[in-house]
């Protein structure tokens, strides 16, 4: 006897799973502007690469004599790829199935997919939409008992981010798990006007009398300037190529190394950097194009731009070799860090000792913004968190101060009981707090005595700046060297080679802080 007839239902089993939620669901998924998890998958991944996982789950319907007449699949689609020609785990949410949404299998897919990136030690990347895993409100009657919430998924989600990359695309609706999923990533990010994110949806949040669109609670204008969610992007395939260009700068696992791209044949000149900072120091100055210039040509993957302003960060290349930068943005408060910062800093910091990643930090602070705000939205508790993943941080370092360097917030430009490369432009300052700020208060009774206390402010202020060249402070070995702007890039590169033998593989003694 043969085995066709299995081989038969097998291949109409996988033909009910193609079609997902059927055509009419699908026009409104399509219509909504929205990509299917299958399209999403096939535009994502190298092509004809995946090989998906757990596709004949979902719920079958069978006639009296127990044949088979339908299935309508797991709402969950996972499996195997490449990307970039490496492989990954790719799980998505099939928002055209609901019916999917309190299949049992739901939940088990989920946490089998984190269990396979965490055992093949392979990135995972998450397309989300929707899929909370917990059910509705419908269920507690399908069941006929209520759900204790277990969230037994968190475990799988805490523990791959200490060993794999873990990207998440919101690409719809997500809320609850879903969004907290989101949420739980090395980097995370939103489509405008078509994905949002929430606690709860408006239906629920009407309930406390607050009567808004979905784009109103939790569209990306919100979540990509909160720091929620790291990014957003116009389109689904802008997200799509987000996360191809983020795991290009990271290791498989943290078991591995990161890769080294192709080094550049030409780079930016550098003698325009002689004039880039202002010498009144009440001017401001654009960070990104020193960034641009310093780094490799077109390696600069920004990170949080939308949020954390205060600095410019993310991830680039010196000589092809990954690093992890962060560069002070005067355009934002003076650079001076706020909470939504020293979060930002945080996580970078974090993500940096995890994947082995070398960091590049370009500095001109004026310390943690000052004042009652500042002070409400508990800025040194964020800041404090910042201070200790430096500290913690055993990957190479190279701090470049360009211009300030005052206060708590400026000591954690670095590790300071380990060896860091470390350089200052001649543009630069520093102390316990800026001088124009100090003055008044430890020459207050010498400036009220004086016949005119503006004069003598003046002269005051003239003395004190004179001793705070940072030529000053290197005939004291305050600071290692200071260096021509023009020749930063060369340090740069010296600096990247002697750090490329360093990097070793293995987990960080300190967990990833989402």
């Amino acid at each position: 006897m043969s085995w066709a007839a299995e081989l038969d239902e097998l291949e109409q089993r996988k033909q009910f799973a193609q079609r997902m939620g059927g055509p009419e669901k699908i026009k409104r998924q399509h219509d909504g502007g929205k990509l299917t998890v299958r399209e999403r998958v096939s535009r994502l991944v190298d092509e004809q690469s995946f090989v998906e996982v757990g596709g004949l789950a979902g719920s079958g319907e069978y006639d009296e004599n127990g044949r088979l007449k339908h299935v309508v699949p797991s709402n969950v689609v996972m499996g195997r790829a490449t990307l970039g020609e490496k492989p990954v785990v790719i799980i998505g949410d099939d928002f055209t199935v609901r019916g999917g949404a309190n299949d049992g299998a739901v939940g088990d897919k989920m946490i089998f997919a984190e269990q396979m990136a965490f055992d093949l030690r392979i990135p995972l990347v998450r397309l989300i939409d929707g899929t909370g895993g917990g059910g509705s409100v419908r269920n507690i009657e399908n069941m006929g008992h209520a759900l204790l919430p277990k969230m037994k998924i968190w475990a799988y989600v805490a523990r791959n981010l200490n060993q794999v990359p873990v990207v998440s695309l919101a690409l719809g609706s997500v809320a609850g798990q879903g969004a907290a999923r989101v949420a739980g990533s090395h980097y995370s990010v939103m489509v405008k006007d078509t994905s949002q994110l929430f606690i709860a949806g408006p239906p629920v949040v009407a309930k406390i009398g607050q009567n808004l669109s979905k784009n109103e609670l939790g569209g990306s204008a919100i979540h990509a300037r909160n720091g929620v969610v790291d990014d957003e992007v116009a389109s689904e395939e802008e997200a799509f190529e987000a996360a191809r260009r983020f795991l290009s700068y990271l290791p498989p696992s943290v078991y591995e190394l990161p890769p080294r791209a192709e080094t550049p044949r030409e780079t930016i000149d550098q003698a325009w950097l002689r004039d880039a900072i202002p010498r009144d120091t009440r001017k401001v100055y654009k960070i990104r194009p020193i960034v641009d210039s310093l780094f490799d040509p077109n390696s600069v993957f920004e990170i949080g731009r939308y949020w954390g302003k205060a600095i410019v960060a993310g991830l680039a290349r010196i000589d092809g070799w990954p690093v992890v930068f962060a560069a002070s943005n005067p355009y934002h408060y003076g650079g001076g860090w706020d909470r939504h910062t020293a979060e930002k800093f945080t996580r970078l910091v974090d993500m940096a000792q995890a994947f082995h990643l070398p960091v590049v930090n370009l500095v001109d602070i004026a310390g943690f913004q000052i004042g009652l705000e500042a002070e409400k939205d508990a800025v040194m508790r964020a800041g404090v968190r910042a201070l200790t993943a430096v500290a913690e941080s055993t990957v190479p370092w190279f701090s470049l101060i360009m211009r300030r360097a005052f206060g708590v917030a400026a000591g954690g430009h670095q590790n300071s009981s380990r060896f860091n490369f470390r350089y200052a432009w001649p543009s630069a300052q520093w102390g316990s707090l800026p001088i124009e700020g100090g003055l008044d208060v430890a020459y207050r009774s010498e400036i009220e005595a004086a016949v005119d206390p503006q004069a003598k402010r003046a002269e005051i202020e003239a003395r004190v700046r004179g001793l705070t060249s940072p030529f000053r402070s290197a005939e004291a070995f305050v600071i290692e060297d200071i260096i021509d702007p023009a020749t930063t890039r060369a340090r740069l590169v010296e600096f990247a080679n002697l750090a490329a033998p360093l990097r070793e593989p293995g987990r960080a003694p300190n967990g990833y802080r989402p």
